[in-house]
C-alpha cells in the first residue's frame, strides 16, 4: 500500500514542479538572469573592468549558470523523455550544455560561445518565438527565392563578364569575380563611384545592365523575401489564433456543460420540493 501511494505522489510531484518552473513569474525571473548575463559576458570583454571587478563577475556568471542548469534540471525531471519533443527545450538544453564545457586547452574557443546563452531569450518571450517560428516556416519559400537569386546571379554574371572582362579583369574578369562584384552592387555599397562610373568610362553604356539588374536582384527579390516573412507570421499568427479560439470554445463548452449539468440537478431538487409539498398538503385536506 505504501508503494502504491509513492507511486502516486511521483507523477503529481513531477506535475507540480513542471508546472512551478513553467509559472509566469519563475519563467519572468529567468528572462531577467538572461539579461543580467548578457550584460556580464560584456563587461568581462573590457581589461579595466575585469581588473576592478573580475572575480565578482566570475562568481555572478557561474551563479547564474548554476541556476540554468537547476532549471533545465527540473523540466528534464518534471517531463522526462517528453523534454526532447520540443524543438525549443532542445535549444534551451544545447546552450546550456555548451557553458558547461570546460573552456581550456583544444576548447578554449568554446568560452567564446557562452554568449550564447543570451539567445535563450528567443525561447523565453513568446513574441520572439512567433518570429523564429516564423522564419523557420518560411524557409522553403526563401528557399525556392535563394534559387531563383543564383540563376539570376549566374545570367548577370555571365553577361558581365563577357561585356566588361576584358577591360576591367579585376572586377569581371572571370565568373566568379563577376558574381562578387554583382553581390556589392546589390548590397549597394558604392556600387556607383566605385563600380559602375568606373565602368561607364570605358562602356558608356553600362549603366543599362547594371539599373536593371538592381532593380530585379535588389528591390524585387528583397520584396519577395519580406512578402514570404510576413506571409509566414500572418499563418503563425492565425494558428495561433486558432488554437485560442478552438481553447476558448472548449472552456465555454465544459463550462456550459456544467451549468447544464447543474441546472438539472436544481430542476432535480425543485420536483422533490413540489412532491414533498404534496405529500404535507395531502392530509390537510
Amino acid at each position: 500500500m505504501q508503494h502504491t501511494d509513492r507511486d502516486r505522489s511521483a507523477p503529481s510531484r513531477r506535475q507540480a514542479l513542471g508546472a512551478w518552473v513553467e509559472a509566469p513569474p519563475v519563467q519572468n525571473f529567468i528572462i531577467v538572469l538572461i539579461v543580467i548575463n548578457a550584460v556580464i559576458l560584456g563587461l568581462e570583454t573590457s581589461p579595466a573592468v575585469m581588473a576592478y571587478a573580475g572575480p565578482t563577475l566570475l562568481a555572478l556568471d557561474k551563479l547564474i549558470l548554476a541556476v540554468f542548469v537547476v532549471e533545465i534540471a527540473i523540466k528534464l525531471f518534471a517531463q522526462g523523455a517528453s523534454f526532447f519533443r520540443r524543438g525549443w527545450n532542445v535549444f534551451d538544453f544545447l546552450v546550456v550544455g555548451i557553458a558547461l564545457v570546460p573552456a581550456s586547452g583544444p576548447l578554449a574557443i568554446l568560452r567564446a560561445l557562452r554568449i550564447l546563452r543570451v539567445l535563450r531569450l528567443l525561447s523565453m518571450m513568446p513574441r520572439l518565438r512567433l518570429v523564429v517560428e516564423a522564419l523557420l516556416h518560411s524557409l522553403p519559400g526563401i528557399g525556392s527565392i535563394a534559387l531563383l537569386m543564383v540563376v539570376i546571379y549566374y545570367v548577370a554574371a555571365v553577361m558581365a563578364t563577357g561585356l566588361f572582362g576584358a577591360t576591367h579583369p579585376d572586377w569581371f574578369g572571370s565568373v566568379w569575380h563577376s558574381m562578387y562584384t554583382l553581390f556589392q552592387v546589390m548590397t549597394l555599397e558604392s556600387w556607383s563611384m566605385g563600380i559602375v562610373r568606373p565602368v561607364m568610362e570605358s562602356h558608356p553604356y553600362a549603366w543599362l545592365f547594371f539599373i536593371p539588374f538592381i532593380l530585379v536582384a535588389t528591390f524585387t527579390v528583397l520584396n519577395l523575401f519580406i512578402a514570404i516573412i510576413v506571409d509566414a507570421m500572418q499563418s503563425m499568427h492565425e494558428q495561433v489564433v486558432k488554437e485560442e479560439e478552438a481553447h476558448i470554445t472548449e472552456a465555454v463548452h465544459s463550462e456550459g456543460v456544467h451549468i447544464e449539468q447543474e441546472l438539472r440537478a436544481v430542476r432535480e431538487e425543485l420536483r422533490a420540493l413540489r412532491v414533498e409539498l404534496t405529500q404535507v398538503r395531502a392530509p390537510q385536506k
